[in-house]
């Protein structure tokens, strides 16, 4: 077929659209020629743009079940956009064992030994301890969060450091250690003032995060439950027990740090060697009377500063 011929037939072809009855975005067009000299009959598919489809128009144009399978795909899209996220809860600390631990034998003999010689010698705690961080505040607020701020500052860092730093830190942000100081503070001035400590740059973020949950959740105080207060960066259960002795006057269990986890098992006070603070923590509160567990901690925390050699170094 010659160039001129193709051309013609080509400008004599029309395209007869009409609807498909399977989707709207398609029109199957039949071409058909108008009379001359090419006889070829073609079916050519055209796919023009989508737009919006309003429900009224798809009800007359599409079949009943494809407008069903289509709304129930977008209702099942908005619900996976809009479903909430669920509350993230707080770790529950135990508070007692399954199967008590026997009390050891002999243990009131150690025990009175202990604190006859404690009272003799004095250690870094009785004067440097975080129960001394609450009597440079004068708001009661202020007070207990001072407390918590220097049990946060003393893990890993022995009590000379840390009472230094709490000083410093109280200083840095205007004279009065309040959550709203600590808030208001840049990081790098909460950074300069306890640099001293151990694992300082991850303790400045834990301090600020800390007193902008207390801000947000707890009315700027510190709170009166041990799984409130391990809610918080960087507080385990340790600091939450003493906390709430120091801050609240409750007892509510026992401060176990490596002073008491060590000399209780070198004293053969558990069955089995326990292997950390939580499992000594337990141990103790199963047979340790309860008007003891407020000061067991402060007791062994001195002994092992002045007295037992691992633990004062």
């Amino acid at each position: 077929m010659s160039a001129a011929r193709r051309v013609a037939t080509e400008l004599a072809t029309r395209l007869a659209v009409k609807s498909s009855p399977y989707h709207a975005a398609v029109n199957p067009c039949d071409a058909q020629e108008s009379p001359g000299p090419s006889t070829a009959r073609r079916r050519i598919r055209v796919k023009r743009p989508v737009e919006h489809d309003d429900p009224e128009d798809l009800a007359n144009r599409l079949p009943a079940a494809t407008i069903k399978k289509r709304a129930k795909t977008r209702t099942s899209v908005t619900i996976a956009e809009t479903k909430p996220r669920s509350p993230k809860t707080s770790k529950v600390i135990p508070q007692s064992l399954a199967v008590p631990h026997p009390a050891p034998e002999r243990w009131k003999e150690a025990y009175d030994a202990i604190k006859e010689m404690r009272s003799r010698i004095p250690a870094p705690v009785d004067t440097m301890g975080c129960d001394q961080a609450q009597w440079k505040e004068q708001d009661p607020k202020n007070s207990r969060f001072a407390t918590l701020i220097s049990l946060m500052l003393s893990s890993q860092t022995k009590d000379e450091v840390t009472d230094a730093a709490v000083a410093k830190l109280r200083t840095a942000v205007g004279g009065s250690l309040s959550v709203d100081a600590v808030i208001a503070a840049d990081e790098a001035t909460i950074s300069e003032a306890i640099s001293k400590v151990g694992f300082w740059r991850r303790k400045t973020q834990y301090i600020k995060q800390a007193a902008q949950r207390l801000r947000d959740d707890f009315e700027s105080d510190v709170p009166k439950t041990v799984d409130e207060l391990c809610s918080l960066p960087g507080v385990g259960p340790k600091m939450a027990f003493l906390a709430l002795q120091v801050a609240w006057k409750l007892n509510l269990g026992i401060g176990v740090d490596v002073h008491v986890h060590r000399i209780t098992n070198r004293l053969g006070w558990h069955r089995r060697p326990t292997k950390n603070p939580e499992e000594t923590r337990l141990n103790l509160q199963s047979w340790l009377p309860k008007e003891l567990h407020g000061e067991i901690n402060h007791m062994l925390v001195g002994f092992g500063q002045t007295t037992v050699p691992e633990c004062s170094s």
